[in-house]
């Protein structure tokens, strides 16, 4: 199948938004999750922007937002620091992460595009899409 995309691999991205106030629906986005198959590659690349949080919400918890965020990347580089996600492969830790949920922070819808990098790629989303 890679021959047929000039040496790039299908990937798949969420990105991940902090909505502090659910009620209010007000949300900013706070990092990306790519991840793809063929590399079986997952990673998280988060930034959290306090100034534009606490905006939306002064009394929110800014460290435990931060700690949600670390616990997305913790997931992604599996191992111990994953928890019982640690014995997953690349594609159930990211499925579990795009999963909804009703939390402060949220995964995006996913979507998918083509690469010859997918870390390059997930850096380059967290620029374009975050910071």
């Amino acid at each position: 199948m890679n021959g047929l995309h000039n040496g790039r691999d299908v990937f798949e991205y969420a990105l991940l938004k902090v909505v502090p106030r659910v009620e209010r629906g007000e949300m900013i986005n706070a990092g990306v999750i790519v991840y793809c198959r063929a590399r079986r590659f997952v990673e998280a690349c988060t930034y959290l922007d306090e100034a534009r949080l606490r905006a939306l919400d002064p009394s929110c918890d800014v460290e435990g937002v931060r700690a949600a965020l670390a616990a997305v990347e913790g997931i992604c580089h599996g191992g111990a620091q994953a928890g019982q996600a640690a014995e997953d492969d690349a594609g159930r830790r990211f499925r579990w992460l795009i999963a909804p949920r009703s939390t402060i922070v949220q995964p995006g819808p996913v979507h998918t595009g083509l690469t010859t990098d997918p870390a390059a790629e997930a850096k380059r989303l967290l620029e374009l899409l975050v910071r």
